[in-house]
């Protein structure tokens, strides 16, 4: 039976600890891809979150007053996440960690879906290659 892959972004794979999110920001590292700022965290198996890559999403209120154009930036934001975390997934699951991962965005116009989505696509790049580098410096 052929085994299809599954673009989905169910309630496990969404940032909402607390405690998680805090450890986050005080212990995690960022970078940043313009529109975005993201912060992650890398932790062994079990020990931050309960599935091996969970992300949360923010927009700026400074920047964007109503809450109509926050939601729809986290919309796209989250649709193109959605589409491509699967690569990272799964590069995770053969390293047997486990990643938290914080995005803000942080322009200060609506942006549309294809550059939201070209710019996803850099940040999971960049978290691959930061992934990559601790797991060689680790070995």
């Amino acid at each position: 039976m052929e085994n299809k892959q599954r673009y989905t972004l169910g309630k496990n794979d969404k940032l909402k600890s607390r405690k998680a999110i805090e450890q986050l920001f005080k212990e995690g590292k960022s970078f940043s891809v313009f529109p975005f700022r993201v912060l992650y965290l890398e932790a062994p198996p079990g020990s931050l979150t309960k599935n091996n890559l969970q992300t949360a999403f923010s927009v700026s209120k400074k920047h964007f007053k109503k809450a109509v154009d926050r939601n729809r930036i986290k919309r796209l934001i989250r649709e193109a996440w959605r589409l491509q975390k699967n690569i990272l997934s799964d590069k995770i699951n053969i390293r047997n960690k486990n990643l938290a991962v914080f995005i803000i965005y942080t322009g200060n116009e609506l942006p549309e879906y294809e550059l939201i989505f070209e710019k996803i696509t850099a940040v999971i790049k960049r978290v691959l290659k930061i992934i990559n580098e601790t797991t060689v410096t680790n070995t």
